[in-house]
């Protein structure tokens, strides 16, 4: 199974921004991490990651045809960005949306995604452990489990 993990703004200053919130491993060592844990779960990924809603939507729509499944983590763009909505829509690839903080226990307007429903799950409040959690469930996914 190959996976594209997309990761939206300020995703790459992990470790400097907010470490109450997301924690104070930096975005190679999260990096690492994937690779690491994907080995064991025998899936193939490639990690992308733009602080611009066009490129994020670029990756979307090159995955087409190259990648089995998605996980994005559309950052702030998640409560208003309909053309990432629209961009998981058109390639219709199995794709999770991941959170590293509860984005239901924050502020009232980070408690709305629009970009969740056109994903087949929505994983928050795990840490980096959620990005695992979605590679799982596209496992599961993949063989109608």
């Amino acid at each position: 199974m190959k996976v594209l993990i997309i990761n939206g703004p300020n995703i790459n200053l992990l470790g400097i921004r907010e470490k109450g919130i997301y924690g104070s491993i930096s975005y190679s060592e999260m990096c690492k991490y994937l690779y690491e844990s994907s080995k064991e779960l025998s899936v193939d990924i490639d990690i992308v990651q733009s602080n611009i809603e066009g490129e994020i939507i670029n990756f979307i729509q090159k995955a087409y045809n190259k990648y089995d499944a998605l996980v994005i983590n559309p950052g702030a763009y998640t409560h208003y960005s309909i053309a990432i909505y629209d961009a998981i829509k058109a390639v219709n690839i199995p794709t999770v949306e991941v959170h590293i903080s509860n984005i239901h226990s924050r502020e009232e307007f980070r408690r709305k995604s629009v970009t969740a429903a056109a994903c087949i799950g929505q994983i928050s409040g795990f840490g980096l452990y959620g990005y695992i959690m979605a590679l799982m469930a596209l496992i599961k996914n993949k063989k109608n489990i």
